[in-house]
This record gives structure tokens, C-alpha cells and sequence, in this order.
């Protein structure tokens, strides 16, 4: 096994990833040097200062995938972080609400997969005790899961950060990487800073978590061309003040398979506000939170990669209905209504959006599972979609285990 007690670590984005990334290289290694990169101004700029901030229990994710695994770890882990440091937590369960029998099997099929990935204490329930546990809701089943809960995501970010420093790490903000190239030596970054100015700079390893920038990162050190990332933004809305109160807990649909994303919900955050959403609907900009600064080569990226193409032609009526809900309120607020009827008439204020950093093969395939590509002394996540953020720390952890074993790392003090 190598020491690493001179090796040196840069970890490129401060997202929740990468900052629970760069958490557990200091602690794991505590004589190493480990340097975060993050091109915005802040911490949790992005995907992670974007969400709704739902800790996701596991029910959806096919058994035995890297996500069912890493989820599951990432409850256990982000749940005991967020107690330990004091940050906003919740577990106020959620509900999977099938509104007709037609949706029956495909609910009974999402809790077969939430009993095979280890969710504790979930439980298909009728109309009474679905009225019991959120007396505004209805439908024909629901399933529970007691035990989803609510988190502030930037919050745990920022005390990640905390950490970092605290064991000697350097967090870099607005500092841009512009390349990186790979020997068996080591990995050289390229860098611009807050005074424009570019620089190299050396280490034996570096570990990419850049978010919707992830597949350009990659495709730096000579990473593989596919998965892409196409962006598509999804836009919730915070119900006025009558309104927050009418529910305990999350109310989500059974997804439809005819759908590639989720559809429309309501989900409470820690700050007692409660929101519907979100659409879901291709976004002309990585970085297009107010909708109106288009992004010509993030745009032209897309426009140019035939895998959308294919996608685009067998979600046309996806497309659609998304768009109907993006232009219209009230189409978007019926959506909820249908499972909590009390919201029909209900005023509602559109929040800065999120943009989803979607993985897509080159047949137009949405890629569901994490990927996580290997460059020598480079590690780069290409894919971490929800539940990215909930699985962040145990991310890191199955990062760092990988790392370390393909290079023999010892934690030497």
C-alpha cells in the first residue's frame, strides 16, 4: 500500500457531491493535501442550492443498481451528518397516491422494489388510512414510506465545507477548471480564478463532481463522449400562505412509464413552505435559473447531438403536456389538485428554477443508474441524478473506496 502522506487531492465542485466527496478525503486521509475547485462564487450554487431538499428513501430504484445500494447508505449517513451538525431534518414520510385502479399494478410493483432495496417500514394503504395520515389527499391506494424526510441540501453542503477546512482542506471559489490532462504520474489542472488569470497546477489525483458541466469536465482528460448531459429545467411553485398547511407530509403520483420524468407533486420543505412541482421540460441554458439568459453553446450542444434527436421523437407527447404546464398555471396546478382537491382555486408563486443535469446515451436513452468513469489518477461522476444528493455521502465514500483500492492508498498519519 502507498502513504498518502504527501499525496495531494483536487476535487473539482462544490456541489453536495463534491463537497461530501472532499469531506471524506480529509478524514480518511488526514495527512493528505485536498484542494475543492468551484467556479461559482458560493458553495451549492447549482443542482444542489436548486431542489426541493428530499431525502429519498429508495422505493423507486431497480434492486441491486449503484442506486438502490448508495441511497440506502446515503439515508443512514445523511441522516446522522444532518443530526450531528444541526441542520434542518424532517421525516415527515411521504405518500404514493394511485388515483385509479389502472395504476394499482404499477404501485404494487414500486413497493415490491421498496421491500427488495431495504426501505423500512413502507406499507401499501387504503383511502381510510390514507385520509388518516393526510386527510386532504385521495385516491384508491397509497403507498407510505414513514421514514422520507426533508433537508436543507445547501446547508449540509456548507457544513461539509466547514469540515473540509477544518482538517486542513482548500475550498477555491470562483475558480474555473479549463482543462486537465492525465499521466501516469499524476494530473495537471488548468485553472482561472477571480482575476482572469490562468494557471497550472499539480496532483497525484483529482475527483470531478461538476453537475451539469460533468460531461465537458470528463471529456477534458479524455473521457468518453457519451453519456452527454442534456438540461432540462424543472420549475416549482410555492402556494401561498392559506395554503401551507395542507399537507403533513409529500404527496407524489405513481410515475408513469409513457412519461420519462416523475410528474407533478407536492413537497413540503424544512422552512414550513410547500410546493407543487416540477415540470419538466428541456432548458436552453446549463445555468438558465431565470429562464431568459439562453445559453448558445450549451443550446447548440443539444441541437447538435442526435441521441436528443432520437429522444425528442419518442417523447413528442411528453413534450407536450410538459409544455402546456410550463405556459400555464393553473394546467400546472391542476396536476396537484386531482390528489388534493382543497388546492382547486389556490394561489401559487413560481421560485427560481432547477435545472436536472440528465445523462443521455447516444440512442436518445435516458440513463437512470450513477456512472462513475475512471481515468488513471482521474475519477469523474458522469451521472448522479436523484438521488444524487441524498446518496452524496455515501457517493464519496464508495468513490474513495474505488480510489484508494485501484491505487493501493494507505491512510498513513
Amino acid at each position: 500500500m502507498n502513504s498518502v502522506r504527501s499525496s495531494s487531492f483536487a476535487v473539482i465542485g462544490a456541489g453536495i457531491n463534491g463537497a461530501a466527496v472532499a469531506n471524506e478525503l480529509t478524514r480518511r486521509f488526514p495527512a493528505a493535501k485536498v484542494t475543492v475547485f468551484e467556479k461559482a462564487a458560493t458553495v451549492a450554487a447549482h443542482q444542489t442550492g436548486h431542489n426541493s431538499g428530499v431525502v429519498h428513501a429508495g422505493l423507486y430504484y431497480q434492486p441491486g443498481s449503484l442506486k438502490a445500494r448508495l441511497c440506502r447508505r446515503g439515508v443512514e449517513l445523511m441522516t446522522a451528518y444532518a443530526q450531528a451538525k444541526g441542520v434542518p431534518y424532517e421525516a415527515c414520510g411521504k405518500l404514493v397516491v394511485a388515483l385509479d385502479p389502472d395504476e394499482r399494478p404499477r404501485l404494487e410493483a414500486i413497493f415490491e422494489r421498496a421491500v427488495a432495496n431495504g426501505v423500512p417500514d413502507v406499507a401499501l394503504i387504503g383511502p381510510d388510512e390514507l385520509r388518516r395520515l393526510e386527510p386532504n389527499a385521495v385516491g384508491v391506494l397509497a403507498l407510505h414510506s414513514p421514514h422520507t424526510a426533508i433537508i436543507d441540501f445547501a446547508g449540509v453542503t456548507r457544513a461539509l465545507i466547514d469540515d473540509v477546512q477544518a482538517g486542513g482542506g482548500t475550498i477555491r471559489l470562483a475558480t474555473e477548471v479549463t482543462d486537465v490532462s492525465v499521466d501516469a504520474q499524476g494530473c495537471v489542472l488548468t485553472t482561472r480564478g477571480p482575476d482572469d488569470n490562468e494557471q497550472t497546477e499539480q496532483f497525484d489525483y483529482v475527483i470531478g463532481c461538476a453537475g451539469l458541466q460533468s460531461d465537458r469536465l470528463a471529456r477534458m482528460a479524455g473521457g468518453a463522449a457519451f453519456p452527454a448531459i442534456v438540461p432540462f429545467f424543472g420549475q416549482y411553485a410555492q402556494l401561498a400562505p392559506t395554503h401551507r398547511q395542507i399537507l403533513n407530509g409529500l404527496v407524489y403520483p405513481v410515475p408513469d412509464p409513457a412519461y420519462p420524468f416523475l410528474g407533478v407533486h407536492l413537497t413540503k420543505r424544512v422552512d414550513g413552505e410547500m410546493l407543487v412541482g416540477p415540470n419538466a421540460f428541456l432548458s436552453f441554458g446549463r445555468e438558465n435559473y431565470t429562464g431568459w439568459q439562453i445559453g448558445l453553446k450549451d443550446t447548440a450542444a443539444v441541437l447538435t447531438n442526435q441521441g436528443f434527436w432520437k429522444f425528442a421523437a419518442r417523447n413528442m407527447k411528453a413534450a407536450i403536456r410538459e409544455l402546456t404546464a410550463v405556459v400555464s398555471r393553473k394546467k400546472f396546478l391542476n396536476g396537484a389538485t386531482a390528489y388534493v382537491p382543497k388546492l382547486d382555486g389556490a394561489q401559487a408563486t413560481p421560485i427560481t428554477r432547477g435545472i436536472r443535469a440528465q445523462a443521455m446515451d447516444e440512442d436518445g436513452q435516458l440513463v437512470d443508474d450513477f456512472v462513475i468513469e475512471h481515468l488513471g489518477r482521474a475519477t469523474f461522476i458522469r451521472n448522479a441524478p436523484s438521488p444524487g444528493a441524498t446518496s452524496s455521502m455515501a457517493i464519496a465514500e464508495y468513490i474513495v473506496d474505488e480510489v484508494s483500492a485501484t491505487h493501493g492508498l494507505n491512510a498513513n498519519d
